[in-house]
């Protein structure tokens, strides 16, 4: 390796954002679990809240352990900068507000996770974030067409939540660029490891981390990442712009804007300092972690539940008590030339399946299941089930379900570490349980 090589992704996930030096030569990265930081002298206390000198006042915006999560995540996505919060409904949540603070309109895709539609359709409107839903989201042409005057940002999901669906992202973020508006995309179920968000146009990524960062049903988190290459000083976003007391330089009390200070990370620096810092939604250390855990072994898990969903798949599609599967890899599949473009290691290992029984059969089968865990959460190491309709996406009335494309026959898997055979298995006979048993 020469001096200037860049390293590889699986080196990242274990090194960056790390130096044992730094840290009492721990092997592993420390917890620091404290609330606050001895400020050393009236000196440095001065250097440190006139942002002339990095380090750490109070662990609600800052902690050494979040600190090598944030980083991580940087370093893989190639961007700028990052901030971890409390969860990834957080994450949505600040990331919004700081597009659209003042008032403004989120453009999006009605295929998205049922709390995130939820809150941007029923309480960001409260708040003044107003949002519209582009309804034939595969056409990227719709969302130039529904960009209006106070459009703030696009926002999609890399993969959506449960089908599986697939946007044109270059395209998307082409028209978004064109408005000058940043293109949002929430990359939780592509990860850093299947899908490159700012290299296909994205400007601002969303995870949560809860899901396969994590990677072990353990841990809430969130995590915002930006690249630093957004003009947020085009007149879109004033509140970027604005002086601010809290950033005044000390010497002459000059009170200075988000732009002038974090050239490089504005989106993410003012989100710490303004939403995680008053609002407080902190990742503590232990959880931090946890998840930087979790990131260490991200490929691997990746690539063998992928493995394990392809088996799935190709079962499923060949099962008589199915009506459809919706994953790129299904046969005749929409999403399957976009999935080639954008996923070439494979397009994630959650999906939907229409199970072609009636809603009795339905619970027989839900319940009949012995490896798959019936729950909300996905991108664990446990194989996971649930019937979206009534439950993830449960928020959403019929109208808006059939507006995502959800069918009330709908049942999402995540696929974990198991035996693909063993899962086969299980599906097969909560399936014979179903339609032996149920009253038909």
């Amino acid at each position: 390796m020469t001096e200037h090589q860049p390293l590889g992704f699986d080196t990242l996930k274990v090194r960056a954002g790390y130096d044992s030096s730094e840290h009492q030569y721990a092997v592993s990265v420390p917890i620091y679990q404290t609330a606050s930081y001895d400020l050393g002298s009236v000196e440095r206390a001065e250097k440190l809240f006139g942002m002339e000198e990095a380090g750490y006042l109070y662990t609600r915006i800052g902690n050494p352990t979040v600190a090598v999560l944030e980083q991580r995540l940087t370093a893989l996505d190639k961007g700028t900068g990052a901030v971890a919060v409390a969860s990834g409904m957080a994450a949505v949540g600040y990331t919004l507000l700081n597009l659209a603070e003042g008032g403004g309109t989120i453009l999006t895709t009605p295929r998205l996770y049922g709390g995130t539609f939820d809150a941007i359709k029923h309480l960001f409107p409260k708040f003044g974030v107003k949002v519209e839903f582009v309804e034939n989201s595969d056409d990227p042409q719709s969302f130039r067409q529904a960009i209006g005057p106070d459009t703030k940002a696009i926002l999609i999901e890399s993969i959506s939540n449960p089908n599986a669906t697939i946007l044109d992202v270059e395209a998307i973020a082409e028209i978004a660029h064109d408005n000058g508006l940043p293109l949002v995309i929430d990359n939780t179920f592509g990860t850093p490891y299947l899908f490159d968000s700012f290299s296909h146009g994205a400007d601002i990524i969303i995870y949560s981390a809860t899901k396969a960062i994590g990677g072990h049903g353990t841990t809430i988190g969130g995590v915002i990442v930006e690249n630093g290459k957004f003009n947020w000083a085009n007149g879109k976003f004033p509140h970027f712009e604005e002086p601010q007391f809290l950033l005044r330089d000390q010497a002459t009390g000059r009170e200075r804007s988000t732009l002038e200070v974090f050239p490089d990370a504005p989106f993410t620096s003012r989100i710490r300092l303004s939403y995680l810092a008053y609002f407080g939604a902190a990742l503590s250390p232990f959880d931090a972690f946890l998840l930087i855990q979790g990131l260490v072994t991200l490929t691997e898990r990746v690539d063998k539940q992928i493995a394990n969903t392809l088996k799935v798949v190709k079962y499923l599609e060949q099962n008589d008590k199915v009506s459809w599967v919706s994953h790129p890899a299904a046969e005749g599949n929409p999403y399957r030339e976009l999935a080639e473009k954008y996923f070439p290691k494979g397009a994630g290992s959650i999906f939907s399946f229409g199970f072609s029984g009636n809603d009795e059969q339905l619970k027989v089968f839900l319940n009949s299941v012995k490896l798959f865990s019936y729950h909300a959460n996905v991108g664990d190491a446990r194989s996971l089930i649930i019937n979206s309709p009534k439950t993830t996406h449960g928020e959403l009335n019929p109208e808006e379900q059939a507006l995502a494309g959800i069918k009330p026959e709908t049942v999402r898997l995540s696929i974990g570490l198991e035996s693909a055979e063993d899962l086969i298995a299980d599906l097969e006979q909560a399936f014979n349980q179903a339609f032996v048993k149920a009253v038909v």
